[in-house]
This record gives structure tokens, C-alpha cells and sequence, in this order.
């Protein structure tokens, strides 16, 4: 029967043999007892002492107790995408006073009742479920378990307190699975970052250098204007002028190739008559921009940015 042993009883406070000798039961908090005459139910016994005569075939048959109890149950159901699960759910359940002849009499095994109920909700919900969608709706699975043990024990005098699902445990080879998946993920997010990393670095890189070759050219430009115009002081002709800047600029090349750690050869000619000869095709090309330029504004009209040499 659905009731507790005569080592119950010995807990609650006498033996069964004791309850039987001295005529009485002592029955303990959140206990019932269940009293029968002749093996017919009689009356259920609440806390404290009663006297039960054994002489005229009354006797305790067994004890109920009220306290909320729990049972886990390890179900292994299949996914619908065919993956094989451990799921532990944990119901909490009572004994109701009021039906205490119900939970007592009607039920021989409470618990592997439960415990059926809750294989059979579970292997009924999981299998229409992805194995991602059942981590995600375990609420629901509860729920349902639930639902159903409180229509099915209600009947038997118990009350269904609380279920939830505890556990979900995926075969060990696909939680690895989910693993590396999750890792891959990360690594992919990384490599993103990493490349978008390096990506600002080199935008930054080629600023910086455009910005450092534009001041570069600036105090070049200014350098050689300096030049200039501190050899127009001393020298009146423009023509000498120039020479002397070409010339200056011509072993500042000179210089310059000799100066590079790059293993290349470059044959260039060397000596005076190389100076007036760049010197004078320097002055030819200026001299044909010159002539261009006029043509062009006298056909019609100076471009906009065109430079008139005087």
C-alpha cells in the first residue's frame, strides 16, 4: 500500500509491536496515521497520541507523511535531429490530508508511478525538438510534466508541488562537438578583428608616411627657395643662377644613390659637360612649357591654372 513501513512508525516515536502491546499510537508531526478494525479502514489519526485497542481488532495499518518530497528521474530520449540525451527532472510532491485514504490505499508504489508519468511526458516532447531547441524550451518541458503528473496523481491524493528540469546532458562526443562549434566561432570573431586590427594599423601607417613625405617635400621646396633667393643676392644672372641649383641638386643625387644600402648600379654621366648639358635641356623644356602656354592663351584664352614666364 501506498503508506509507510513499522520502521516509519519506530521514527515517529513506538514500534509497531509497542503501538500493539500498550494499546496506543503516537503519531508525529506532519504524519497521518491510517486506523483500520478488522482490516476495514476506520479513521485517519493526526498528530499525537491515540488509543488504539488491539483487543477489539483495531490497529494502526500504516503511517502517511505530509512533508513535501522530492524524486529525481534520468530519462534518455532520442532528439529530432537523432540525438541521444540524459534528461533529469526533478518533481516535488506531497501527500494531501484530506486524501490520505487515496494516497494510501489506491497507490502501491507513489514514486514509480511518478516516475512513468514523467517517462512518458518526456519521451513524448523531446523528440519534437532539436537538440539547441531543448536546452532552450526546458521550461516547457517542465511545464508539461508537470501538467500531466497533476492530473494523474491528483485522483491518487497527491499533490504535485514544483517539476524542473534539472539536467540536460548531451552524449559526451557531441558535447564536444558543441564545443569545438562554439570555439570555431570565437576563432572566426578573432581572425575578424585581428584583420580589421591590422587593416587601421596600415591605413595609419600610409598617413603617417603620405603626411611625412608631403612635409618632406615642403622643407625641400622651402629649402631650395631659400637657396635661390640667397644666390639672387649675389649673383644678378638668372641663367648662372640656375646653374648653380642644378648643380647643387646634381650632387645632392650624386650623394644620395651613394647613401642607399639597396644593391643596385646605376650609370649615369659624370663630369662638367653632363652639368651644362642637363642644365640646358632643363632650360629647353621651361623655354617649350613657356611657348605653349602663349600659344594657348593667344589662341584662346590662358587656362584657367596656366603660369606666364617672363
Amino acid at each position: 500500500m501506498g503508506g509507510t513501513t513499522s520502521s516509519e512508525a519506530e521514527a515517529s516515536g513506538c514500534s509497531a509491536d509497542a503501538a500493539q502491546a500498550l494499546c496506543f499510537a503516537c503519531v508525529g508531526q506532519s504524519t497521518v496515521a491510517v486506523g483500520e478494525t478488522c482490516g476495514r479502514y476506520d479513521a485517519v489519526l493526526g498528530p499525537g497520541c491515540h488509543f488504539v485497542p488491539w483487543c477489539v481488532g483495531r490497529r494502526v495499518a500504516g503511517y502517511l507523511s505530509l512533508r513535501v518530497q522530492q524524486l529525481d528521474v534520468r530519462c534518455e530520449t532520442k532528439t529530432k535531429d537523432n540525438v541521444f540525451v540524459t534528461v533529469v527532472a526533478s518533481v516535488q510532491f506531497r501527500a494531501l490530508a484530506d486524501k490520505a485514504y487515496d494516497a494510501f490505499y489506491r497507490l502501491t508504489n507513489a514514486r514509480a508511478q511518478i516516475q512513468s508519468y514523467v517517462f512518458d511526458v518526456i519521451r513524448a516532447s523531446v523528440p519534437n525538438m532539436n537538440l539547441d531547441e531543448v536546452f532552450g524550451q526546458k521550461k516547457e518541458v517542465a511545464r508539461a510534466v508537470e501538467e500531466e503528473l497533476a492530473k494523474a496523481m491528483t485522483m491518487y491524493g497527491y499533490e504535485i508541488v514544483q517539476t524542473l528540469i534539472v539536467d540536460i546532458e548531451p552524449d559526451e562526443v557531441v558535447k564536444r562537438a558543441m564545443n569545438d562549434i562554439n570555439a570555431a566561432a570565437r576563432l572566426r570573431v578573432a581572425a575578424a578583428e585581428r584583420g580589421e586590427a591590422d587593416k587601421i594599423q596600415q591605413v595609419k601607417r600610409a598617413e603617417g608616411e603620405a603626411e611625412a613625405k608631403y612635409l618632406a617635400g615642403v622643407g625641400v621646396a622651402r629649402q631650395r627657395q631659400a637657396i635661390v633667393e640667397g644666390l639672387k643676392r649675389f649673383v644678378p644672372n638668372e641663367k648662372d643662377v640656375m646653374d648653380m641649383v642644378l648643380v647643387t641638386q646634381y650632387f645632392d643625387t650624386i650623394r644620395d644613390i651613394g647613401a642607399t644600402s639597396r644593391s643596385s648600379t646605376v650609370f649615369i654621366p659624370h663630369g662638367p659637360n653632363a652639368v651644362r648639358d642637363m642644365a640646358a635641356q632643363v632650360r629647353d623644356g621651361m623655354l617649350q612649357a613657356t611657348a605653349t602656354a602663349t600659344a594657348t592663351a593667344g589662341a584662346g584664352g590662358a587656362p584657367p591654372h596656366a603660369a606666364v614666364h617672363k
